[in-house]
């Protein structure tokens, strides 16, 4: 079966997952998140992507980002796929394919799901147990977001800008929202959008992203024929 067209949309707004092959670890220690976060701050700035939120687990990575057009976030993928596996390989005595295949990726509808898909990206570590609090874990863009450090890899976007004049006000306005849950029935559609690479929001915006990229944006309705609508062929 052909793979879909990527999204994009100018001012599109990505979730992205890249998962370890079978599971397996793609950071060992620390020395190999500085690797990668150096490789990534410049495959993104050579490509045009900004990072608005991250975390790096033990076996895959999460990522919030807009990309400048349809081929940067393709092109900032490959370049750092290419140089941070080379290292990898050579750092600890391996060979062979380190990634999952390509990476996922849901469209998000800023307006639901910009702050919600913000808070489930740097709760990771949180739900895997690996802290008590994302203040705890160093490797993701909670410190920035939240506690206001100097993280070079981060591009606010317009809408955390948003939250306050200064970086006192969009911190505390930030850290409030972690003070509600993400809820089950959220979870579980974050983790679908990505997982099948549909766009993240409303029917209306899922319509909406229909008619801009021609492609599908959610599942199918229980009992839709496949095909091609007013048409007998097979897609």
């Amino acid at each position: 079966m052909p793979r879909q067209p990527r999204f994009y949309y100018p001012g599109a707004v990505l979730h992205v997952v890249q998962r370890g092959n079978d599971r397996g670890r793609v950071f060992v220690g620390d020395h190999d998140r500085r690797f990668f976060v150096r490789c990534l701050i410049e495959a993104s700035r050579t490509h045009g992507v900004a990072v608005h939120a991250y975390v790096l687990m033990t076996n895959h990575v999460h990522l919030l980002v807009s990309p400048g057009d349809e081929h940067a976030m393709p092109r900032t993928m490959q370049t750092l796929g290419r140089r941070y596996v080379g290292w990898f390989n050579h750092a600890h005595g391996r060979t062979g394919t380190l990634w999952e295949g390509r990476y996922k990726a849901a469209l998000v509808d800023t307006d639901a799901y910009f702050f919600t898909c913000m808070q489930y990206v740097e709760r990771n570590p949180v739900r895997a147990g690996m802290v008590e609090a994302p203040a705890e874990y160093r490797w993701s863009s909670y410190g920035a977001n939240a506690l206001g450090q100097d993280d070079a890899l981060l591009t606010p976007h317009a809408l955390y800008a948003d939250l306050g004049a200064d970086v006192t006000e969009r911190c505390n306005a930030y850290r409030k929202s972690f003070e509600q849950a993400i809820s089950a029935d959220v979870l579980h559609a974050i983790r679908d959008a990505t997982r099948f690479e549909w766009a993240l929001g409303s029917d209306a915006f899922r319509h909406l992203v229909e008619a801009r990229t021609g492609r599908r944006a959610s599942r199918l309705p229980l009992g839709r024929p496949v095909g091609r609508v007013g048409h007998g062929s097979r897609l």
